[in-house]
């Protein structure tokens, strides 16, 4: 996989060739994604903020995440974190967002959720991608390949015209 300055570049690169802006809301990797977004030099051009939201009530309260999708399913499920990604373009006026809530570990994992479970939504003009996927290492590993995959997949959507 491409190193994570060079997607963060990449994804730079197409933002700004459609003047267009990005943010991140983010929960298992408490900032990472948009701490590789912003070691891109001239990044402020089209990114703006991004928010950490590592408690439940954080989601709630700062990207109006319904209190009933945690409950009902938990932080770690496909309508919690469309609502983060959906929550966070509104509160930052972005076209795209990222946003991730997963099991990093070592501990929190269970036998529907194990460590190196993360859930992830795209937001784009055109709707939301969600994807599940399932990450092996320990909670650097873990959290690395999230970053990663969040930023590849979302270079990917653009290229892709969403």
């Amino acid at each position: 996989m491409r190193e994570t300055f060079a997607l963060a570049a990449e994804l730079g690169c197409l933002l700004a060739a459609r003047g267009a802006s990005v943010t991140t809301a983010e929960s298992c990797t408490g900032g990472l994604i948009a701490g590789a977004i912003t070691d891109v030099p001239g990044s402020s051009a089209w990114f703006e903020r991004g928010f950490v939201t590592y408690a439940n009530v954080a989601k709630v309260d700062m990207l109006d995440v319904p209190p009933a999708f945690i409950q009902g399913l938990g932080a770690v499920s496909e309508p919690v974190v469309a609502a983060m990604a959906q929550g966070a373009c509104e509160r930052a006026g972005a076209q795209y967002a990222v946003a991730v809530s997963g099991v990093a570990g070592p501990d929190g994992g269970s036998p529907d959720k194990p460590v190196g479970t993360v859930w992830f939504a795209w937001a784009t003009p055109q709707g939301i991608v969600t994807e599940r996927q399932q990450f092996p290492g320990d909670r650097a590993a873990v959290r690395a390949a999230t970053v990663r995959h969040a930023l590849a997949r979302l270079v990917a959507l653009i290229q892709d015209g969403h």
